[in-house]
């Protein structure tokens, strides 16, 4: 997931993504071992966009728009909401009862949460910043996801300066355990 642009392009590629993923997702029948894969897959790709959002979008959310820290901390409990469903989900199979449940409330969730970045967040910064400062926050988000976690922390940090510190040494270990276990290869 790293495309090229300004933040507000490479985040919407982002959610184009997954919005693919979950529709694959969809297409296949309930208890198919490949949801379980799908799904692996959506939850890598959703750690490493959240984790570069946390470090980068909604600080400069923060100190750019108007009324930012209230639209930041919506957006960091929307997050949150997802990584606790995506940590459930990741301990599920396909065929576990549970699984089809957590995996509707995830996509319910992260739709809503993409919709109100799309409609509400990203027109109020690129109203609020430049486009060189767009693009610079497009180039630190691409470097963030680089080094992101790949699978869900809820209990870690989400605000600078401890995510940014935290994160690449997290990310190294699911990278590594991901390797080790062939996830999110198809």
């Amino acid at each position: 997931m790293a495309h090229g642009g300004d933040v507000v392009t490479e985040l919407t590629n982002d959610h184009e993504e997954v919005e693919e993923l979950f529709s694959t997702i969809e297409e296949l029948p309930s208890g198919d071992s490949r949801r379980k894969q799908y799904a692996d897959q959506v939850t890598m790709e959703l750690v490493r966009h959240s984790v570069a959002e946390e470090a980068y979008l909604y600080p400069a959310v923060r100190k750019h728009v108007p009324g930012g820290d209230a639209l930041a901390e919506k957006e960091l409990a929307d997050h949150a909401a997802a990584e606790r469903i995506m940590k459930e989900l990741e301990g599920c199979d396909a065929g576990d009862p549970q699984f089809d449940v957590l995996m509707n409330r995830l996509m319910t969730e992260i739709r809503s949460h993409i919709t109100d970045e799309e409609n509400n967040l990203f027109p109020r910064l690129r109203d609020a910043c430049s486009p060189e400062a767009l693009d610079e926050l497009g180039d630190k988000v691409r470097q963030a996801k680089r080094t992101a976690p790949t699978r869900p922390h809820p209990s870690a940090p989400d605000k600078p300066p401890a995510n940014k510190l935290l994160a690449p040494g997290v990310g190294m270990v699911d990278r590594l355990r991901d390797a080790m276990t062939g996830r999110g290869k198809s």
